[in-house]
């Protein structure tokens, strides 16, 4: 891949985590944490963690990204968990949204998983 291909391709997924916070900040979503996982999986460039304060503000806050994320011109690839409302995952790609009660948030800690000691999470 070209330079220039490459920095594009970067400055997409940078616009893409902006506008994915500021939906995250417009939706009152707590604890939010973003990983890099470039080079570390396989399957995402970056994962967002956030967690609701209901079941209900977990589903309303990632049918919010879904719905205001194709307005901005980029499919989401899919989403899982909407029925129990735990634990919702939002797959834009380059970025893979984590949208999670407390509980469910604890028991997993996806942030630990994927923290390296030699890098920390950007917190927000």
């Amino acid at each position: 891949m070209a330079l220039n291909e490459a920095n594009r391709l970067a400055m997409q997924t940078e616009q893409l985590i902006k506008e994915v916070q500021t939906i995250l900040e417009d939706m009152k979503a707590k604890d939010y944490v973003l990983l890099d996982v470039q080079g570390k999986s396989s399957v995402t460039d970056y994962m967002m963690i956030v967690s609701g304060t209901s079941k209900r503000h977990v589903i309303s806050i990632a049918n919010d990204v879904m719905e205001k994320i194709k307005k901005a011109g980029v499919k989401p690839l899919g989403s899982e968990g909407q029925n129990s409302g735990d634990w919702i995952l939002v797959d834009l790609g380059d970025v893979v949204v984590h949208v999670m009660m407390p509980d469910a948030r604890a028991f997993y800690d996806l942030e630990r998983l994927w923290r390296h000691t030699d890098d920390e999470p950007v917190t927000g």
